[in-house]
């Protein structure tokens, strides 16, 4: 009798178990509103966190135009997708950070197309010297149909450009005196690490030293190199006019900056999301091209009020001469891109 009994609770513990179950999926299937049976619940739009890693100073125009790009996104997904700037390399080099985009380990970059050139050969036609005459000439190459083919070739090598930024033009800044072609040679020179940089600073007699650019101030300070060239904000804000006092103006190049995503971040986007991101990055460079300019001028009265030896090169012949070679050398690597640059002239 006990093991009768026993086996009956067992059965009917079973089915109160079932019967519980089955009025819980009852319940659930019920409580959906009248009238939307079978139809899917919405789903919530993504949202995101992302990185964006900054070589220079919080006040720097690039990093402002970095800002205003994240300000723009924040505003035109409701809030959805944030990025927050991350200034004065505080995530690395940037030669490591491009590595670290690649990998999608940091989302979004700004870098100079200099650094850019180790990663995508196409880069290297912006170091060529002389190929701008002015930022508007740059700038009517840039917001054409090869600069934007440069921005699309970046895929090839896992990353995205979204726009450009505004570079400044480069010239020569040193320890000791520097006035003309002559007085550059054997000078060593802190250059951006790519060939054509060599190159150039060969053809103009120098010696190119290529280091990352947190290195530059120590490298002049100690003697490790003559100088270095760059243009006026990098050189007062990084305060390298302490250890350089003479600036030669010759404008030799106009690196283009270029703002990144990794391929890896932006494949994960919705085509909205993506929309979003490039109409904000075109969006920004209008402001970031306005500060550019604003931080231009008064870089060079600060560094000027401070001691520094200004010098104009008024007759760039001499220098164009010596660095036809280096012209001639890259140009059946970079020939088409180069004659988009010459017709782009107004």
């Amino acid at each position: 009798m006990k093991s009768f009994s026993k086996m009956a609770s067992v059965v009917l513990s079973t089915f109160l178990i079932a019967g519980i179950l089955s009025a819980c999926g009852s319940n659930q299937a019920t409580s959906q509103q009248p009238g939307t049976e079978g139809a899917p619940a919405k789903a919530e739009k993504q949202t995101y966190s992302f990185r964006l890693a900054e070589t220079h100073p919080p006040d720097y125009p690039t990093t402002l135009g970095d800002k205003k790009f994240a300000e723009l996104v924040n505003e035109k997904s409701g809030g959805r997708i944030k990025i927050d700037v991350f200034p004065s390399a505080q995530l690395g080099e940037e030669k490591a950070v491009i590595e670290q985009v690649q990998l999608g380990a940091i989302e979004f970059t700004r870098v100079s197309s200099g650094s850019l050139a180790g990663f995508n050969k196409d880069y290297g036609v912006f170091s060529l010297p002389y190929i701008f005459d002015s930022q508007e000439h740059m700038w009517n190459f840039l917001k054409g149909e090869a600069g934007e083919k440069l921005l699309e070739s970046l895929e090839s090598s896992k990353m995205k450009g979204l726009t450009y930024f505004d570079p400044g033009s480069r010239s020569f800044y040193t320890k000791d005196p520097v006035t003309k072609i002559e007085d550059l040679k054997g000078k060593k020179i802190r250059v951006i690490q790519n060939q054509v940089n060599v190159d150039l600073m060969e053809a103009l007699g120098a010696s190119a030293t290529p280091m990352p650019y947190g290195d530059v101030f120590s490298a002049i300070q100690t003697g490790v190199i003559d100088g270095a060239e760059n243009n006026y904000p990098s050189y007062y804000s990084s305060k390298h006019y302490e250890v350089a006092k003479y600036f030669l103006v010759d404008q030799h190049q106009r690196v283009p900056e270029v703002l990144l995503v990794s391929t890896a971040t932006w494949e994960k986007l919705s085509p909205e999301d993506q929309k979003i991101l490039k109409e904000a990055a075109l969006e920004s460079v209008a402001y970031q091209i306005d500060e550019w300019n604003k931080y231009e001028k008064e870089s060079e009265e600060k560094v000027k009020a401070a001691g520094s030896v200004i010098t104009q090169v008024t007759d760039l012949a001499p220098w164009k001469e010596a660095v036809k070679p280096v012209i001639e050398k890259y140009r059946p690597e970079f020939g088409a891109t180069l004659d988009a640059i010459d017709k782009a002239r107004k």
